[in-house]
């Protein structure tokens, strides 16, 4: 049973009530103050709902609900999200467990839009956090500030989101787990340092980004580890900063590199479009130098479609003290614009197999401006971001 309450001080004796009775609760707030204290008393199944006005620099400590009974903290609807403006930390959430955020709109903080951490009691990491249509913009603008800051975070979901402007990375993650980002976008913009859009590292494992959108991304759209230090890594230091870290079915346009391995293990990079990167298609680096990491290591490339230009004159970039030999690069098509003769195939750190050159992908724009490729070559089957299931639990196929 549901019941609804205007969270304010006139209403502390009905929203008790409702809690002793053991309803699940709709606790409409309309400021800072009335945030903390809905959240204080929030339960299982309860939801917060932002209305009117603007919100900033709120920090709510140990919510909990249950796999089958999320807290959900939002604003009305998709038109009218709640409003973060300003400040250093939009909002912080530590220790919570099954918090759902939803129809968030947080712009303009100067240290992370929305921070999300495990209360630092890294032996018991934040579980069953989803994030979903929320938005990002002018966050930072440079430096180490992140759109959204992910630390010790198991079994989470990020989802259409979408993220404009930032310092450091869109999404940062430190030691987070068994999570995936899903059907994002991230949109570079002038006066941003913009380092990455998504970045994972301090031992983060299994998490999967998947069907997003990539434009003028950072430096790297796509960070898969990085260095931290160590007391920071969780849930303890391993020899990895990143491992088994999937990314398929995105579109990358830009970027300096859409990709880097960076002392990582296990990366598995598959049907995606790479649209004109800046630089480089790719960079294997080793950027934490401790004695106990190994060098980053059996990353695989396969089945993307890559558009490049004379830009690109290193395809991938190999730093000292990697193993780039441990690198797969399987059947992917490689096209450069410009070049009506004499197509350059890719000069890569193993031979590829089964690679596709100088069929032209006939890139166009659909209606919300993502590029598709549309050659009906039958050799391009299979390859890049449209050959990706757009079911979530699908698995990619050629078609």
């Amino acid at each position: 049973m549901l019941g609804t309450v205007r969270f304010s001080i006139l209403s502390i004796f009905a929203l008790f009530t409702l809690v002793l009775a053991g309803w699940a609760a709709e606790l409409t707030v309309h400021s800072n103050e009335e945030l903390t204290r809905a959240a204080h008393v929030a339960k299982p199944g309860d939801v917060i709902i932002l209305e009117d006005g603007e919100f900033s620099g709120v920090q709510l400590v140990g919510l909990i609900g249950t796999e089958e009974s999320p807290i959900t903290i939002r604003g009305r609807s998709a038109e009218q999200p709640a409003r973060f403006r300003g400040g250093n930390t939009g909002l912080q959430l530590s220790g919570a467990k099954n918090v759902t955020l939803r129809y968030l709109d947080v712009r303009g903080a100067s240290l992370n839009g929305i921070n999300i951490d495990d209360g630092r009691d890294k032996a018991n990491p934040a579980t069953g956090i989803v994030v979903d249509q929320c938005h990002f913009a002018d966050i930072g603008p440079r430096g180490n500030h992140d759109g959204l800051k992910l630390s010790g975070l198991d079994q989470f979901v990020v989802t259409q989101c979408s993220f404009a402007g930032w310092g450091g990375s869109a999404i940062d993650m430190v030691g987070c787990h068994d999570g995936v980002v899903r059907n994002c976008t991230f949109t570079g913009k002038e006066g941003f340092s913009q380092s990455n859009a998504i970045q994972m590292k301090g031992g983060s494992a299994r998490v999967r980004v998947i069907s997003n959108a990539f434009r003028d991304a950072g430096e790297r759209s796509i960070n898969i580890g990085g260095s931290t230090g160590l007391e920071f890594f969780r849930p303890r230091v391993d020899d990895f900063e990143a491992l088994d870290i999937e990314v398929a079915g995105n579109t990358f346009v830009g970027s300096m590199a859409p990709i880097a391995w960076v002392t990582s293990a296990v990366g598995h990079v598959h049907h995606n479009t790479i649209i004109r990167p800046g630089k480089w298609v790719a960079r294997i680096l080793q950027e934490n130098t401790a004695s106990q990491f190994k060098p980053a290591h059996d990353g695989v490339f396969e089945y993307n479609l890559v558009v490049f230009d004379d830009n690109v004159r290193t395809f991938v970039n190999v730093g000292g003290g990697t193993a780039s030999e441990t690198f797969t690069f399987r059947r992917n098509a490689w096209f450069e614009t410009g070049a009506v003769s004499n197509q350059r195939r890719p000069s890569l750190p193993t031979d590829e197999i089964e690679g596709i050159y100088g069929i032209d992908p006939e890139i166009t724009s659909a209606d919300d401006g993502d590029p598709i490729a549309t050659s009906e070559n039958p050799a391009l089957r299979g390859i890049g971001a449209d050959a990706y299931p757009s079911s979530d639990d699908a698995v990619p196929v050629a078609r």
